[in-house]
C-alpha cells in the first residue's frame, strides 16, 4: 500500500516537469517566432551623419522617428535631407549634417554664423563673402571648421607707394605705414626719408613717397690758374713788351660732399682742398724807354693855314715795336733828298700830319714826345710793313724814324709828322719813294 503511494507521486512529479518544460519550450518558440515576425518587418535605410554612411534596420515611421532612435538632436540650423516628416520606407537614404556656430570678425565687425561645410573658404562662399589673394583670412580658407571657432578677415585696399622715383601700385591690410613696411620687407636706410608719419595710417587710394637719400664723396682734380705779373724795363722801349716767365697752371685736389635723391644730385659741398701743384705766375717785362730824335729846323711855313691831314699821334698806343736805342742828345735826320744806297725800296702814299693841335698829347706810339720835339723827322707807318723804330727815307722829305702809328695808316701808306699845320697842309698828299734802311 505504502508502495503504490509513492509510485503515484512520483508520476505526478514527472507529469508536472514535463509540462513546465512544454510551457518553456512553448515561450521560447513564440518569442523566436515573434522576434521574427517584428525584425521581419524592420525597414532597411541608409542614414548619413555629417559625412559617416551607415545601414540601419528601422521601425521608425518618419525621418523624425529614425533620428531620435538614433539620439541625434536636430536644431534649426542642421541640415536634414529628406525633410523631416518624411515618411521611411526601405532603400531611403537619409542625409543629417550637424550646423557649427563660427564667429566672424568682418573688418571688425562681429558677425554669428551657422554652417555645415566643412572648411573656412566654403563657410565664406556659402555666405557670399568674396576674398581677393591680397585679403588676410585668419585661420586660412582651406583649414577644418571646429566647433566655436573665430574667423578674422581684413580686407585689402590699394595705394600707391613712390620709391625711388618709381610708382608701384601695392594692396594692403596693414593699418600703418610701419606695419607696411615689415610686411614687405622694405627698409629705409640711415640717410633715406619718408614723407609722413611711419605711424600715420594708409589709408585706400593715398600715396606713400620714399626719398631715397644717398650721400658719398667725390674727390675732383682741377686746374688752378696762374698770375700775371708786370714788371718795368728801362731797357724796353716803351710800349714794348717781353714774356720773361711763362705762365704754369698748377693743379688743386677737391673733396666734395655730394647729396643725391632718388639718383640726383642736389648739393655738393668743398669739405677739403689740396694743392697737388703749385702754379707758375707769367712774368711780363714793360718797356719804360722813350726815344728821342730831331732834326735841324726848318724855316717857317706860311701862318694861318689850316692842315688838312689827320692827326694819329693825339693818343699814345701801347703796341709790339722794334726796339730803337734812345739817345741822349736829339738825334739829326740828314735832308738829303738823294735816295741812299741798300735798303728796301717800294712806293708808298704818303700824306701829313702835325701834333699842334688842339686836344692832341703828341704822344706817338712809341713814347715820343713830339710837341717837346715840333721839328722832329718822324713817320707814321703799318707796323707790319714797316717796323717801328726803323730808319727810313722818303722822297722829299728826307730821313725819319718810324714811330708812330695811325688808325688810317694801313698797308703801303705813311703819314708825315710836320711841325705845324701850314706845313702838312703844304705837303698834301702824294706818291712818294721810300726806303727801309734797317
Amino acid at each position: 500500500m505504502q508502495s503504490n503511494t509513492e509510485k503515484g507521486l512520483i508520476f505526478k512529479s514527472l507529469k508536472s516537469k514535463q509540462m513546465t518544460f512544454f510551457i518553456v519550450v512553448s515561450m521560447v518558440m513564440f518569442t523566436i517566432i515573434s522576434l521574427g515576425v517584428y525584425e521581419g518587418n524592420k525597414k532597411t535605410v541608409s542614414l548619413a551623419m555629417n559625412g559617416e554612411v551607415q545601414e540601419v534596420r528601422t521601425h521608425a515611421a518618419t525621418v523624425s522617428d529614425l533620428l531620435s532612435s538614433q539620439e541625434v538632436e536636430v536644431n534649426g540650423h542642421d541640415i536634414v535631407s529628406p525633410a523631416m516628416n518624411t515618411p521611411v520606407e526601405s532603400g531611403l537614404s537619409i542625409k543629417w549634417e550637424q550646423a557649427k556656430e563660427v564667429a566672424l570678425n568682418l573688418d571688425d565687425n562681429n558677425i554669428s554664423v551657422w554652417t555645415t561645410k566643412k572648411t573656412v573658404g566654403d563657410m565664406l562662399d556659402e555666405i557670399d563673402v568674396k576674398v581677393s589673394e591680397h585679403d588676410k583670412v585668419s585661420p586660412a580658407p582651406e583649414e577644418k571648421i571646429d566647433e566655436n571657432m573665430t574667423v578674422s578677415i581684413q580686407q585689402a585696399y590699394e595705394f600707391t607707394l613712390v620709391d625711388e622715383g618709381q610708382k608701384k601700385k601695392y594692396w594692403t591690410t596693414s593699418a600703418t605705414i610701419e606695419e607696411f613696411l615689415k610686411n614687405e620687407n622694405i627698409k629705409l636706410n640711415e640717410f633715406d626719408r619718408l614723407e609722413g608719419n611711419e605711424k600715420d595710417v594708409v589709408n585706400p587710394n593715398s600715396t606713400v613717397q620714399i626719398v631715397r637719400v644717398e650721400k658719398s664723396s667725390d674727390v675732383v682734380e682741377e686746374e688752378a690758374t696762374f698770375k700775371t705779373e708786370t714788371r718795368s724795363d728801362d731797357s724796353l722801349l716803351k710800349g714794348h713788351e717781353k714774356i720773361v716767365q711763362k705762365g704754369e697752371k698748377g693743379k688743386v685736389s677737391r673733396e666734395f660732399e655730394v647729396v643725391k635723391e632718388d639718383g640726383k644730385e642736389i648739393s655738393r659741398k668743398m669739405i677739403a682742398e689740396k694743392i697737388v701743384k703749385k702754379p707758375q705766375s707769367k712774368i711780363v717785362a714793360v718797356g719804360t724807354k722813350v726815344m728821342v730824335a730831331s732834326v735841324a729846323p726848318e724855316k717857317a711855313a706860311a701862318k694861318n693855314v689850316t692842315a688838312s691831314t689827320s692827326a694819329p699821334a693825339a693818343k699814345a698806343t701801347p703796341v709790339k715795336t722794334k726796339q730803337v736805342a734812345a739817345a741822349s742828345k736829339p738825334k739829326s735826320v740828314s735832308r738829303n733828298n738823294s735816295a741812299p744806297e741798300g735798303g728796301k725800296e717800294f712806293y708808298v702814299s704818303a700824306t701829313a700830319y702835325t701834333a699842334d693841335c688842339h686836344g692832341c698829347s703828341g704822344i706817338t706810339a712809341t713814347g715820343i714826345n713830339l710837341k717837346a720835339n715840333p721839328n722832329l723827322k718822324l713817320i707814321a707807318v703799318d707796323p707790319s710793313v714797316i717796323p717801328l723804330g726803323s730808319k727810313v727815307w722818303v722822297e722829299g722829305y728826307g730821313y725819319a724814324i718810324a714811330g708812330d702809328t695811325g688808325g688810317a695808316i694801313k698797308g703801303n701808306k705813311i703819314d708825315l709828322h710836320f711841325p705845324n699845320k701850314a706845313a702838312a697842309f703844304k705837303f698834301g698828299n702824294r706818291q712818294v719813294k721810300i726806303k727801309v734802311i734797317n
